[in-house]
C-alpha cells in the first residue's frame, strides 16, 4: 500500500493539476448541443478556454456569466438568468451545464436554490435542460470537477424508478477524465463486439474526437443525447471505468436500481481480462469474439518484445489518480520500477493501490525533485513536465491534460488489448532511443578520475 504523502510548502512552483470547473466544462462538452457555463469572472473562462483550445486544437463553446464587483457582493442570479436567456437566443442549446468557481463559492451562494427558482419562473426555459455542479477552484482538481458533473447531470435528467424492466442488451458506460475520446472509442467498440448497445456518459468520442461538422453550431458537436440519459434507467447493467466514477455509478444505482461494476483501469492484459469477462457474462457467451481473443494474443506477444527493455526500468509519473494508477500498475506488471509517483487529488482512494512506496500530492516541481533523486530514467506527465524532462535531460512521455506541443492528443489510446500493446511499444520505444555512451564503469572498470573527465571518448565504428 502507497503512503500518501502532502508536501508542506506555502506555493506551487510549476502546477500539476487542472481546475475542478475546467474538469466539470469537459464533461459538459460530452453531452450533444451542451455549452458548459462558469458562474464566475471571465477571467476564470479565459484561463480554461485556453486549456481546452490549446489541447484539443478545436473552437470551445464555453461561456460565463461574467460575475463583477457588484454581483459579487449582491449576488449572482441575474446574471445567471440573463446569460442562460442569451444562449438559449444565439446558440439554442439542449444543454447548459453550469460549473461554480472560487469566487462564487467563497462568497457562499446557493446556486442551486436560485437556479431552481429561475426554471419555476421561466417557462420559456423548459425545452433546455439545466444542471449545477458545485465545483470550487480551491478543492480537488480535474478528476473531481468531472466526477461531480457525471452526478449532478445523473441527478438531473435519469429519471428514479422502483421497478426494474431492463433492456438487457443495453449496458452504461460511465467515463472516467483520463479517457480520450480515442479511448472512449475504443470501449465502445469492445462493448459493441459483444452485441451489447452501450449508453456512454460523458462521451466525448463523438463530440471531441477532432471532426470538421457540416454547419457552425455555438454548441458541442456531438456527445450523449438527453434522450439516451434519459433511457439510462432501464440498461442491465453499468460499467464505471475509473474509481472516480463510483459515486456517479452508486448514484444511478440508488435512483435506477441498475447493478455497477468499477473497473479502476482497463489498461495492461489482467485488467483488460476482467473487462472482457464482465462483457461475455453480460452478454450471455462462453467464450470471446474470433477478433477480441486475436487482439489478447497480439498482446502477450508485444509484452514479450517490449519487457527486455520495461524490466527493471525507473520510472516516474504525475497524473490525476485514475491515469496515475492505470499507467503506473500496468508499467509495474512489465517489471517497471515507479520511483516517483505524484498526483493531483487525495479525494480517490486508488492512490494507495499504486505500486510505489509513497505517492505525493504536489506539483511538478516535487516531480522533478523526486525524479532526480530516485534517479529516474522515464518520465511521464502532461505537457507541463517538458520542462522537467529538459532539466533532467530524460525523455517524456506525454500522458493526460493538457498535452498542447504534440497534435493528435485525442486519437491517443491506451486501454483494451489494442491501446494497452501501443502503450508498451511507445515505452519500449522511448527507452531504446534514449543515447547510450558506453565507460569504463559499464564493464567493471574503475570510474574516470576527475582530472581526466574533460577527455573525450574514443569513436568507435
Amino acid at each position: 500500500m502507497a503512503k500518501i504523502t502532502h508536501p508542506k510548502r506555502a506555493l506551487s512552483t510549476n502546477p500539476l493539476k487542472s481546475s475542478t470547473p475546467l474538469g466539470a466544462a469537459l464533461a459538459y462538452l460530452g453531452i450533444e448541443r451542451a455549452i458548459p457555463l462558469f458562474h464566475g469572472s471571465q477571467g476564470c473562462t479565459a484561463f480554461a478556454m485556453v486549456h481546452l483550445v490549446r489541447h484539443f486544437k478545436e473552437a470551445v463553446p464555453l461561456q460565463t456569466t461574467a460575475m463583477n464587483e457588484v454581483s459579487t457582493i449582491l449576488g449572482g442570479a441575474d446574471q445567471i438568468e440573463e446569460a442562460i436567456e442569451n444562449l438559449r437566443k444565439k446558440s439554442n442549446p439542449r444543454f447548459i451545464g453550469i460549473a461554480s468557481t472560487a469566487l462564487t463559492e467563497t462568497r457562499g451562494e446557493d446556486v442551486m436554490g436560485e437556479l431552481k427558482e429561475i426554471v419555476r419562473r421561466r417557462d420559456d426555459f423548459a425545452d433546455t435542460a439545466v444542471v449545477y455542479a458545485s465545483t470550487p477552484d480551491f478543492e480537488g482538481a480535474l478528476e473531481d470537477g468531472w466526477a461531480k458533473a457525471v452526478e449532478a447531470i445523473i441527478d438531473a435528467l435519469v429519471p428514479e424508478t422502483t421497478e426494474r424492466d431492463p433492456d438487457l442488451r443495453q449496458v452504461n458506460l460511465l467515463c472516467g477524465s483520463h479517457l480520450t475520446p480515442a479511448e472512449v472509442e475504443e470501449l465502445v467498440r469492445l462493448i459493441r463486439a459483444f452485441g451489447l448497445s452501450p449508453i456512454v456518459l460523458p462521451d466525448i468520442s463523438t463530440s471531441l474526437d477532432g471532426h470538421v461538422s457540416d454547419d457552425w453550431r455555438g454548441t458541442s458537436l456531438g456527445g450523449t443525447t438527453i434522450e439516451d440519459i434519459g433511457r439510462m434507467d432501464r440498461s442491465a447493467f453499468t460499467l464505471a471505468i475509473g474509481e472516480s466514477m463510483r459515486g456517479a455509478a452508486k448514484k444511478l444505482e440508488d435512483r435506477a436500481l441498475v447493478p455497477f461494476r468499477v473497473f479502476q483501469s482497463v489498461t495492461g492484459l489482467k485488467p483488460v481480462d476482467a473487462f472482457i469477462r464482465t462483457l461475455m457474462s453480460l452478454a450471455g457467451l462462453q467464450d470471446a469474439p474470433p477478433s477480441i481473443k486475436r487482439e489478447r494474443s497480439r498482446l502477450m506477444d508485444a509484452s514479450l518484445d517490449a519487457h527486455f527493455h520495461t524490466g527493471g526500468l525507473q520510472v516516474a509519473i504525475a497524473a490525476d489518480p485514475d491515469l496515475l494508477f492505470a499507467l503506473s500498475s500496468t508499467l509495474a506488471g512489465m517489471g517497471a520500477e515507479i520511483v516517483t509517483a505524484v498526483s493531483t487529488s487525495q479525494h480517490n482512494p486508488v492512490l494507495e493501490r499504486v505500486p510505489a512506496d509513497e505517492v505525493v500530492i504536489g506539483d511538478l516541481g516535487d516531480f522533478e525533485d523526486l525524479a532526480r533523486a530516485a534517479g529516474a530514467r522515464i518520465l511521464v506527465t502532461h505537457s507541463h513536465g517538458r520542462h522537467a524532462a529538459h532539466r533532467l535531460h530524460l525523455p517524456l512521455v506525454r500522458a493526460g491534460f493538457p498535452i498542447f506541443d504534440r497534435i493528435g492528443a485525442q486519437d491517443i489510446c491506451r486501454v483494451g488489448y489494442r491501446g494497452t500493446r501501443a502503450f508498451l511499444y511507445e515505452i519500449a520505444n522511448t527507452v531504446q532511443s534514449i543515447h547510450h555512451r558506453a565507460t569504463p564503469e559499464d564493464f567493471g572498470a574503475a570510474p574516470i578520475p576527475e582530472e581526466f573527465d574533460h577527455v573525450p571518448h574514443a569513436q568507435t565504428c
